[in-house]
């Protein structure tokens, strides 16, 4: 009786932790940011979102505008994040890119807009690091994000080079992460 009381207790707790994990509201998993989900379309965010605002761009004609972004406001004004469209213009695309920009919205090992270079280097394997002319884009391919570092955060020589392979080594520990990116193909 007395194992069949452990098994029970400990199944109950095991569904309980399971079940917490899942309903985290601002949970980043490979095919979920928070709310939004991999499939998810454009045309279901305004539901998704009821309790927040959503801020379409909307200036310009449609030809002109560079993006389709929306940005997601929570009640009290503080900014979520900002959507992108797979398919530009298009409201039954699915979201194809996520800019996170509140630090509530983490990884499972904690990975959020917060972190540091080491935060990444301590979780995760870099799948590469691509070098641009003003930020080193550092790709986790595990979880589809990618991360820019400032070139202001590397080492002088290689700020200004955009030849160069930037290798993780060079990057320091303490390098501030500028854009957490979260992308779907």
């Amino acid at each position: 009786m007395r194992k069949y009381l452990l098994l029970v207790i400990g199944l109950s707790l095991g569904f309980t932790s399971c079940q917490k994990e899942e309903d985290n509201p601002f949970r980043i998993t490979a095919n979920q940011v928070g709310p939004v989900k991999k499939d998810v379309r454009i045309n279901q965010l305004d539901s998704i979102f009821a309790e927040d605002s959503l801020v379409k761009q909307k200036s310009g004609t449609r030809e002109l505008r560079a993006t389709d972004e929306i940005k997601v406001f929570e009640k009290g004004g503080k900014a979520l994040m900002i959507l992108e469209p797979l398919q530009e213009f298009d409201t039954t695309s699915t979201v194809g890119y996520i800019r996170v920009l509140d630090p509530r919205y983490k990884t499972k090992s904690g990975l959020n807009t917060n972190s540091t270079f080491k935060d990444v280097m301590e979780n995760y394997n870099i799948s590469r690091i691509e070098n641009t002319l003003n930020a080193a884009v550092v790709f986790i391919d595990e979880i589809n994000v990618y991360l820019t570092i400032d070139k202001k955060e590397l080492p002088a020589d290689l700020r200004y080079d955009t030849n160069s392979k930037i290798m993780a080594s060079q990057i320091p520990d303490d390098a501030k992460i500028k854009y957490f990116m979260v992308y779907w193909e």
